[in-house]
């Protein structure tokens, strides 16, 4: 950074785009002051807006700077809170949205584009949500993002077909979808919702509505951990409304899940179990090879780990350790960390605080090699709930056994002893 400052201050060069609009920021002058075109100009407010992208340009835009802020760490996009509005929008203007017109505006002069390319982005988004799954959220966010940002986006600009267009544009959805899972997953709430909404637009100018609906109930799920139950719950129906022509069970599953999820934090225990039924129905009568491979991860374990969360939130402990007890894969490192972090949890609103304590240590266990901000908070609500039960012998022992983990002692910074 400060050989770029050198160079600009020299005169050899001007600042990009980017770094362009944060100085005219800082020292309140115009772009043309510094050479730039007046586009800088309106970087910063478009960077840390959370509306639904209305044309396919508009979204190539958006995408690539939000890849390239988040690259340098823009703070003001890093540490953004996600809006409620941007969440009602979207599912609407997804919902109402006419078919998907194909950009009018790619240039003529880029990149070619072909079906080759797309394989391999796809091939290297499939390299990066495994170490998502298995390392956590925060662990490679930023060679994602990097990739993004110096290799995807100059190909959204180039020369296709149209037919490779629509394919490009999906799988470019996709792989924003991950970038947001695992901005969501560090805690970059704000960022991931920009992630999502960007994904969304991506995957309707794709005309890909299976993954548009994924997307609305990754959008689901981040609301209702965020508080925002009814948003959630919304969300979660328009997903399952949108595609309602081209659903698989599997889908239909996760949607019914996610509505779930959110219905247990409301309170409304009969809306919840309907939703967890239905979900149980769809998921019975799949038909793997039907299914997008994107989604095949949900099965039988995934959908008890959500019928777990559920039961938790309902206050009924019983049930939800039953689910917790069927919802470990052995596969999926993250997802058997919440799903023994919520057996615990379970154990200890059941009144058994020594089980709940040997529990969380099999997932601190599990969890060591991730680095993910929600895993955090999961063990910041069961260090609050358990110390409610007062010092014990058991809790001093615990206490003591998982000061050797790393995720506990984050937890320290969210909770009291």
């Amino acid at each position: 950074m400060k050989r770029r400052i050198a160079t600009w201050e020299n005169g050899h060069s001007t600042p990009d785009e980017f770094y362009g609009a944060l100085i005219c920021e800082a020292l309140d002058i115009a772009p043309a002051e510094l050479g730039l075109s007046a586009a800088a100009d309106g970087q910063d407010s478009r960077l840390l807006e959370t509306r639904y992208p209305p044309t396919p340009e508009e979204a190539f835009l958006t995408v690539s700077q939000l890849w390239r802020a988040d690259l340098h760490g823009y703070e003001p996009l890093l540490l953004s809170e996600a809006s409620q509005h941007a969440w009602s929008e979207a599912s609407l203007r997804w919902l109402v949205a006419p078919d998907p017109s194909f950009p009018s505006t790619v240039r003529t002069d880029g990149a070619r584009v072909g079906l080759a390319d797309v394989a391999m982005i796809k091939t290297t988004s499939d390299m990066f949500a495994e170490m998502d799954d298995r390392f956590g959220g925060a662990h490679a966010r930023q060679s994602v993002v990097q990739y993004l940002s110096q290799d995807v986006a100059p190909l959204l600009t180039g020369q296709y077909t149209e037919a490779v267009g629509r394919a490009l544009f999906s799988t470019v959805a996709e792989s924003t979808l991950l970038a947001g899972w695992m901005s969501y997953d560090a805690c970059h709430h704000g960022l991931a919702q920009r992630y999502f909404l960007q994904a969304l637009r991506l995957a309707q100018d794709g005309d890909d509505r299976r993954l548009a609906g994924s997307i609305l109930s990754a959008m689901s799920h981040q609301a209702t951990f965020l508080g925002n139950y009814t948003e959630a719950a919304t969300l979660a129906r328009a997903a399952r409304m949108g595609i309602s022509g081209v659903a698989t069970p599997t889908l239909m599953a996760q949607f019914h899940a996610m509505e779930a999820r959110a219905l247990a934090r409301t309170g409304d225990i009969r809306a919840c179990e309907q939703a967890l039924s239905e979900a149980t129905k769809a998921l019975e009568s799949r038909n793997s090879s039907d299914e997008p491979e994107w989604i095949t991860y949900f099965d039988e374990a995934e959908l008890a780990a959500e019928a777990a969360h559920c039961f938790r939130d309902v206050n009924s402990a019983r049930r939800a350790v039953a689910h917790a007890e069927n919802a470990m894969s052995g596969s999926h490192v993250r997802s058997d960390f919440f799903a023994t972090m919520v057996l615990a949890d379970a154990h200890l609103r059941a009144g058994d605080p020594e089980e709940a304590c040997r529990v969380a240590l099999d997932a601190l266990d599990l969890g060591e090699q991730l680095k993910s901000a929600r895993c955090v908070s999961y063990l910041a609500e069961f260090r609050q709930h358990l110390a409610e039960r007062g010092e014990t012998a058991v809790v001093r022992s615990f206490h003591e056994q998982a000061a050797e983990h790393r995720l506990w002692l984050a937890t320290g910074k969210l909770a009291g002893p």
